[in-house]
């Protein structure tokens, strides 16, 4: 791969990256740290979702988190062609 493709594949990566750290830094600090007052007014399956947030949504989000990124780069390897057979 040239350097100009390889800038690109790493700057995609990269961007990925940065878009799922701000998705679960939204989630594990910002809701469940920072509003989780406003967000303790709305009930899931009786528990306060500020609660919920702060003990198991934010795990919940990092594992999507992991899954997806795995299927990003998978995709961005094939587009670049340097996945693995």
């Amino acid at each position: 791969m040239n350097d100009k493709r390889l800038h690109e594949y790493w700057m995609k990566n990269l961007t990925y990256v940065g878009i799922l750290l701000a998705i679960w830094f939204l989630v594990s600090y910002v809701a469940g740290i920072f509003a989780v007052n406003a967000l303790d007014n709305i009930r899931i399956f009786g528990f306060k979702l500020g609660f919920w947030f702060a003990q198991q949504g934010s795990i919940i989000v990092f594992v999507i988190l992991i899954f997806v990124y795995s299927a990003l780069m998978n995709k961005l390897d094939r587009e670049y062609d340097v996945h693995e057979d």
